[in-house]
């Protein structure tokens, strides 16, 4: 299948920074790619070449199959874009300022008051839709920049942070909204907030000083966190040594580590070889072994501390 985003070798340097340097990647109807790395990482520029509003050194970008250089006008009106900042002509009203995007998009009035109408509701500003944008707040203004960029229905969309400002309510109906549309569009999502990537993308791409540095679905990030599915199990401190030998003999188990000590009690983590989960034979093991259990469970990794190892060994 063609993908309906498409970047080549993405480059950009700004004087002696390569802001960007050689970013590929793809995105295909069904996708939403949460688009992550750390501030200063590439992203928006990335965003930025991908759309069409700012030229690369070199490398090509397409949406749709068409080449946002040299066919810019098809490309862009295949492409829903709400960039950095959600700009917009602060005097306008929400109805007004989607009124002028139906028109400059060509809509007729009948069929501008309808795409106008849809993308107000969608977007949940109807209690604003007559307020000056630059009396909204940060919130709500970003509604606006989101109701342009869904206007005209597009097959894609490029969404630079989009819930931020918004309180945990408005974040819910954009998530919500992200995850209605997925299945028609292919969708980046470009995002400070790592728990938005578990709720709403399929995929992730990290970015760290202009270069892809890990690329998977969020199961696939987390797999890359040392302590993903060990077993953590705690003991009383007199059994602790026959737990840890006895770990340490299964064939599952890549090793065993101390966690702390306390109140007469340890606790241990038994790393397992692969990624699938061990508990199920520890714990045959553990009563195998007469070895009593105060505690135990599976640990799963977080997304903030692999994106934090992925990015911070990037450094290095």
């Amino acid at each position: 299948m063609t993908p309906l985003i498409e970047a080549k070798d993405l480059r950009k340097t700004f004087g002696a920074i390569a802001a960007v340097d050689g970013i590929s990647l793809a995105v295909g109807k069904g996708e939403v790619l949460g688009f992550l790395g750390p501030n200063g990482a590439g992203k928006s520029t990335t965003m930025k070449m991908i759309t069409g509003f700012l030229e690369p050194d070199s490398g090509t970008a397409a949406i749709c199959g068409a080449d946002v250089q040299s066919r810019p006008k098809a490309a862009k009106a295949k492409l829903g874009y709400l960039p950095e900042g959600a700009p917009a002509y602060g005097d306008m009203t929400p109805g007004a300022f989607l009124s002028f995007i139906a028109e400059i998009r060509g809509y007729d009035a009948r069929q501008a008051g309808a795409r106008v109408s849809a993308a107000i509701s969608r977007a949940g500003l109807g209690a604003v839709v007559d307020q000056r944008i630059e009396t909204l707040s940060k919130g709500f203004k970003r509604r606006v920049g989101l109701a342009q960029a869904i206007l005209h229905d597009p097959p894609v969309l490029i969404m630079d942070e989009p819930t931020d400002g918004l309180d945990p309510n408005q974040k819910h109906h954009v998530r919500e909204l992200i995850r209605e549309m997925a299945p028609h569009k292919a969708i980046i999502v470009s995002t400070h907030i790592l728990e938005e990537v578990e709720a709403v993308c399929t995929r992730a791409v990290i970015i760290n000083r202009g270069r892809i540095v890990a690329d998977g679905t969020a199961e696939d990030l987390l797999r890359r966190a040392r302590n993903h599915g060990a077993v953590s199990i705690k003991v009383k401190e007199a059994d602790a040594a026959r737990a840890a030998a006895a770990l340490s003999a299964m064939a599952e188990i890549a090793g065993v580590e101390t966690l702390e000590k306390a109140d007469g009690h340890v606790r241990l983590r038994a790393m397992p070889k692969t990624p699938v989960s061990s508990a199920g034979p520890v714990g045959e093991l553990l009563r195998r072994e007469s070895l009593p259990v105060e505690e135990i469970y599976v640990e799963h990794a977080r997304l903030d501390e692999v994106f934090r190892e992925i990015t911070m060994s990037a450094q290095a």
